[in-house]
């Protein structure tokens, strides 16, 4: 097990007037060797304690004293100290298989580490999960988690893990849930799978087995062009049609039984279906907002001018692998990098880079508010192909094939969702782009600023 590396100290900090300094080793805190950040925050929370560190090959202590709560000031160097929990399945439909080649190396790495879950949202299967990290789950009250369910019965979810562990592994979810422990579930849908009559029997076992459960996504798998799985395919607008239907009549069941409606389609699935996006209000207070479940409908609130509605997005998916702050480890990260037109360069027109989703969604918001001086292209995702097409997977060499068949003097908006400290999941920095552009928030309030800068004619009024 390696120790963290401390990677900036906060200055007039606990940590900066005890003489910590960046790049050294916490070998042991308080004579305990911590396995990760979870760990880790325990033991500085403390008011007194020693800090064994090595700095250029030498080994001593550093005492701490502080207020008992009073952060530390350290920032280290990844989350996990001890190795990632990898994963063992082998799922059809695993977008990490999708991957093409000469990728980042972190981006292979196919985690199913509850500590993840808890720390930045990844979903697990707990078919590597034991009775040592359910104690430790209950014991630190890690939550809330989020969990991959995709069946719930034991033959077909063994088969869509390709793993005999996932026959029997949701009863850690069921131990959890009873200890009140907050889970959030996952059904990732593949057609000719576990649609269909097998998604019906999927949420029937949810509501006798698993009712306690915050709440319920189901998405559509993504499929890249470099898929090698036959039997895996895209929905059809019927399928994706059905899907919404049995979701909705699982809404209105669980609302009856539990008073809540759980189970929530992905925004994704509505624009499969060309269906209109439910109300707000349907989304119970958006509980996976991040999974992209009625994220395109806090979107359109936020740009109207609901101060209330749910913006932003956490990290999740590949953003761990990057590294993320310790201090404050559960908050959301920000875009620290952010490429602004320089003032009095523009030609007035704002040209907004967006995948085939995000155009779907922003279409009707710029033609309801009157930015007629706001225009969209459309970042076709040549990347990864096959049904790929939100925001957050867009690439550099996309955007950068798009920006060249596009006129100097415009002012081009990118949605930060699609970068990570700067850097396209391509390896691509905003550097490399042929045209300067402008990363705004992905969020409709900050959408409709950064419109209003250069409109005197937006109108619209929240509704």
């Amino acid at each position: 097990m390696s120790s963290p590396f401390v990677v900036a100290v906060q200055e007039n900090s606990p940590a900066s007037r005890s003489g910590l300094l960046p790049g050294d080793e916490l070998l042991s805190i308080a004579n305990v060797k911590p396995r990760d950040v979870i760990e880790y925050q325990l033991l500085v929370e403390e008011p007194s304690f020693e800090i064994e560190v090595m700095r250029g090959g030498l080994t001593f202590s550093i005492s701490i004293e502080k207020l008992a709560g009073e952060p530390l000031g350290v920032e280290v160097s990844s989350a996990l100290f001890d190795r990632v929990r990898t994963c063992d399945n082998h799922c059809e439909f695993c977008f990490i298989y999708q991957l093409p080649k000469g990728m980042r190396k972190s981006l292979y790495m196919k985690d199913d580490d509850y500590r993840l879950s808890f720390l930045y949202g990844n979903f697990t299967t707990l078919t590597r999960f034991t009775e040592w990290d359910l104690e430790r789950v209950i014991t630190e009250r890690l939550s809330p988690l989020f969990v991959s369910i995709h069946a719930t019965d034991p033959e077909l979810r063994a088969r869509m893990l390709r793993n005999p562990r996932g026959a029997i592994s949701l009863r850690w979810l069921k131990a959890m849930l009873e200890e009140g422990i907050e889970v959030h579930g996952q059904i990732v849908v593949c057609p000719g799978l576990n649609d269909s009559q097998a998604l019906y029997q999927t949420l029937c076992g949810v509501i006798s087995e698993y009712h306690e459960l915050e709440s319920v996504a189901v998405v559509p798998l993504g499929i890249s062009k470099f898929l090698k799985e036959p039997a895996m395919r895209e929905h059809t607008e019927q399928e994706a049609q059905d899907v919404v239907d049995i979701v909705e009549h699982f809404q209105s069941v669980f609302m009856e039984l539990l008073g809540r409606r759980m189970v929530y389609c992905s925004d994704e699935y509505y624009l499969l279906a060309n269906r209109e996006f439910p109300e707000h209000t349907l989304y119970d207070g958006f509980p996976q907002h991040e999974n992209g479940i009625g994220m395109a409908r806090a979107f359109q609130r936020a740009f109207f001018g609901d101060k209330k509605a749910q913006i932003g997005i956490k990290p999740g998916f590949f953003s761990w692998v990057d590294g993320a702050p310790a201090q404050g480890y559960r908050a959301k990260r920000t875009s620290e990098v952010l490429h602004i037109r320089p003032k009095g360069h523009s030609s007035g027109k704002i040209a907004v880079l967006t995948s085939a989703y995000g155009r779907r969604v922003l279409a009707p918001l710029i033609e309801a508010a009157g930015a007629d001086n706001v225009r969209l292209i459309e970042v076709r995702n040549e990347y990864f192909g096959g049904n790929i097409a939100v925001a957050g997977l867009m690439t550099g060499v996309d955007i950068s094939r798009t920006l060249l068949a596009e006129p100097d003097g415009d002012r081009y908006l990118l949605p930060d969702v699609c970068l990570t400290e700067g850097r396209f999941l391509d390896g691509l920095r905003l550097d490399d782009l042929p045209k300067s552009v402008e990363v705004i928030p992905t969020d409709g309030a900050s959408f409709r600023a950064a419109i209003a800068a250069e409109s005197t004619k937006l109108t619209g009024v929240f509704r």
